[in-house]
């Protein structure tokens, strides 16, 4: 476990980042109909801004978060020298559905718990859609930024909007989860979920108190909507479960970061992805497997700039 000091240097700035974040704010979707035919009532999805929009309106960047993450967590990435620099890019944080902020199992009054419908991941872009449109009267995007199921929800905008925005950055995310990862995201998502607290007693016997507390506020019906989802991520479907018709309809210019040593997300779709693109990939060395988005974010973080800038 990392000395007190350590654990203050490390933790302190992106606390600090959370407290002074922008506020929370949502936009109603109202009666929101689902590709399965289901319908998600009352729903709303939450976002923060940073930064200004440009007289030419077309500095607008929309950042989508990581399973279960919040805009306010995601604040953290979003600055001068991060992930996206706000004093460039008007930067749209959303709450993806079903995270506990947006529209939720936990939060909805008409379909609490088990009752809220399942939902996909075209279905989280198509609400995020709604929102920069509708809510925010945008006509185009800079680019779309995620992490996780963040980039995921990348790969959905980029086949589900061609020509809605400039450029795309998906982190290690797939475009269609292996029949290995379906499996192990509908574990997660199926009856008799791993309780809160199990999942925070892991994390804190790992040496992460802030990923405990996170755990600890997670719901477990939220968590098992958004698992879900992940496990039926293929934006292949639409065109026939071909890759190759998938990305031939993608307009955007595309960076893809992976890890080589992911043990979460098979890097290989999103490789084979971004060679049929002939998109700019990104490889991280792979230390820290998943996480390598946080332990190689110097390289991360400006491989991203670079690429937005460009």
């Amino acid at each position: 476990m990392l000395p007190s000091c350590a654990v203050r240097a490390v933790w302190l700035p992106m606390l600090a980042a959370l407290a002074c974040g922008a506020r929370q704010q949502f936009f109603d979707l109202g009666d929101f109909a689902l590709e399965n035919g289901e319908v998600v009532r009352g729903c709303r999805i939450g976002y923060r801004t940073y930064g200004s929009l440009d007289a030419a309106g077309s500095n607008a960047v929309l950042v989508a978060p990581w399973l279960m993450g919040t805009s306010r967590e995601v604040a953290a990435q979003i600055g001068p020298g991060k992930l996206v620099d706000s004093s460039r890019y008007f930067v749209v944080a959303v709450d993806a559905l079903g995270n506990g902020v947006s529209t939720s199992p936990s939060n909805s009054r008409a379909q609490p718990g088990a009752r809220f419908p399942a939902f996909s991941m075209r279905d989280m872009v198509e609400s995020e859609h709604r929102l920069v449109t509708r809510g925010l009267g945008l006509r185009h995007l800079r680019a779309v930024v995620g992490i996780s199921a963040g980039g995921m929800q990348v790969f959905q905008w980029a086949t589900a909007h061609p020509g809605f925005f400039d450029k795309a950055v998906a982190v290690a995310a797939s475009p269609r989860s292996t029949a290995a990862e379906r499996a192990s995201w509908a574990r997660l998502g199926a009856g008799g979920r791993e309780p809160g607290w199990k999942r925070a007693a892991r994390a804190a016997g790992q040496g992460s108190p802030i990923e405990a507390a996170r755990q600890l506020r997670i719901d477990a019906d939220d968590l098992a909507r958004q698992a879900q989802a992940i496990a039926g991520q293929d934006v292949t479907a639409p065109f026939g479960g071909s890759m190759e018709r998938a990305a031939a309809a993608v307009r955007a210019r595309m960076l893809v970061a992976v890890s080589r040593r992911d043990e979460v997300v098979d890097p290989a779709p999103a490789l084979e992805f971004a060679g049929l693109l002939r998109g700019q990939v990104l490889e991280l060395d792979g230390r820290c497997g998943h996480h390598a988005t946080v332990c190689e974010k110097a390289t991360l973080w400006a491989a991203v700039a670079k690429f937005l800038d460009e």
